[in-house]
C-alpha cells in the first residue's frame, strides 16, 4: 500500500516487493488509494474489494519501474481521525477478513504513523519510508528525495536564462511546509546567492537588501533566491497554512510574497516560479530506484525472517531496519546549527568528515 503523497521510485519499490515476495511463494495484495482504499472495503462486497484492491503478479508490475508516482493510486487518509471516529478496527477487520498475515507500507510521516499504530496492535507491518521533504526520522533517507533534488536544480538554473536575461531578481518556491532540507540542498547545488527554509524565518529588511547586492555584484545584473513554501517572512501574521494538508494551499504563496516585498522596496522586477508538484513527478533517477528496488528486498527479507513492527532505513550509508514506531520519536529538521547561515541565508558547510552522503 502507498500513502501521502506520490514520489519517482514508489514503483519501483512495489515491484521489488511483488518479485521478492512471490519467490517466497507468497500472495501479493496491492491495496489502492492509502488508507482510504481500506475504509471504502466492505468484506462482505466483493465489488468493493475488486474496486480497491489488486493481485500483484509478475505481469502486473513489469516495467512499472520505469515510471513515477504509483500504480496502486493514493490518498492521504488516516483512519484514526475519521468523522465517524477512529476507524482502526474496521482495517483489522478488513485484513483479517481478506486473509492478509502482514502489510508493507509506503509512505511518509502521516502515513507511517498509522502504521506504527497498526504495529502497536499486533499486526505485522513493514514501513517503508518515502517523501520528497526526506523528514521521516529515523532513515537518513526517504524514497522520492534524490529525484526531487534533481528536478529541483535543474529547474533552478533553467530559469536563470530568463531571470538573467531581463536583470531581475529569480525567487523559486519549493515544497517543504515544515522541514527546509529540500529547499537548503537545492539551492546549494545550484549555488543560489539565497535560500530561505522552513525552519528560520526571513527578516525582509535583511534579505532585500542581501539580494538587490548579489545582483548588482553578479556581473549580470541579476539574482537567484530559494525559498521553502513553509517560510515565514518576520512581520506577517501566521496564517495557519502549515498545519493543512498539502492538498489545500493558498495562492499567492511565500515565494509571490517575498517578491512583492522585492520589488516594492528595490524597484527590482522578479521572475517568480513555485516549481510544486514538477518536483515530485516524471521517472525516478538512478538513488531512487535504487533505493526503492533495496528498500522493497529488505521489506521482504524482513517478513520472511519473522522480523515484522520494522521500517527500513538508510543509516550511515547502510541499509538498515528500525522500530516501527521511531519516527515517532522527534520530528526531523534542518540542523541549522551546522548546516545554514541564519544572518546571511545561505548553507554553510561546518564540516564534511563523518556526515552522511547528504550531509544531513
Amino acid at each position: 500500500m502507498t500513502g501521502g503523497g506520490d514520489v519517482p521510485g514508489l514503483n519501483a519499490c512495489i515491484r521489488a516487493i511483488t518479485l521478492g515476495a512471490l519467490d517466497e511463494g507468497w500472495t501479493v495484495t496491492g491495496f489502492r488509494r492509502g488508507w482510504e482504499g481500506f475504509l471504502r472495503i466492505d468484506p462482505d462486497d466483493p465489488a468493493t474489494i475488486e474496486a480497491q484492491s489488486w493481485t500483484l503478479d509478475r505481469a502486473r508490475v513489469r516495467g512499472i519501474d520505469r515510471s513515477g508516482g504509483t500504480i496502486l493510486h493514493t490518498s492521504r487518509t488516516d483512519p484514526r481521525t475519521q468523522k465517524e471516529g477512529d476507524r482502526t478496527d474496521h482495517v483489522l477487520h478488513v485484513l483479517d477478513q481478506l486473509g492478509i498475515d502482514a502489510m508493507i507500507t509506503l509512505g511518509g510521516d502521516g502515513t507511517l504513523r498509522f502504521s506504527a499504530h497498526l504495529a502497536d496492535q499486533g499486526f505485522k507491518v513493514i514501513s517503508i519510508p518515502k517523501t520528497m521533504d526526506n523528514d521521516v526520522h529515523g532513515t537518513d533517507y526517504c524514497i522520492g528525495f534524490s529525484t526531487a533534488i534533481t528536478r529541483s536544480v535543474e529547474a533552478i538554473n533553467a530559469l536563470r536564462t530568463t531571470t538573467r536575461s531581463h536583470e531581475r531578481i529569480g525567487v523559486i518556491e519549493l515544497f517543504g511546509r515544515r522541514s527546509g532540507e529540500t529547499a537548503l540542498l537545492s539551492g546549494f547545488l545550484a549555488q543560489v546567492a539565497r535560500t530561505v527554509i522552513a525552519e528560520v524565518p526571513a527578516d525582509s529588511d535583511i534579505l532585500v537588501p542581501l539580494l538587490a547586492e548579489d545582483r548588482e555584484q553578479s556581473g549580470e545584473n541579476y539574482a537567484m533566491c530559494v525559498i521553502s513554501e513553509g517560510a515565514r517572512i518576520v512581520g506577517e501574521e501566521a496564517s495557519g497554512e502549515l498545519g493543512k494538508s498539502a492538498t489545500h494551499r493558498v495562492e499567492g504563496g511565500v515565494g509571490q510574497r517575498l517578491a512583492r516585498i522585492i520589488e516594492a522596496r528595490t524597484g527590482i522586477g522578479t521572475v517568480v516560479q513555485e516549481l510544486a508538484y514538477l518536483m515530485r513527478s516524471g521517472e525516478p533517477d538512478a538513488m531512487d530506484r535504487m533505493v526503492g528496488f533495496a528498500f522493497g528486498g529488505l521489506a521482504v527479507q524482513l517478513l520472511r525472517d519473522g522480523k515484522a513492527g520494522r521500517m527500513v532505513a538508510l543509516t550511515d550509508g547502510n541499509y538498515c531496519h528500525v522500530p516501527n514506531g521511531t519516527l515517532l520519536e522527534q520530528q526531523k529538521s534542518v540542523d541549522t546549527a551546522n548546516l545554514y547561515d541564519s544572518a546571511a541565508y545561505r548553507a554553510k558547510l561546518l564540516r564534511i568528515e563523518g556526515m552522511p552522503m547528504f550531509l544531513y
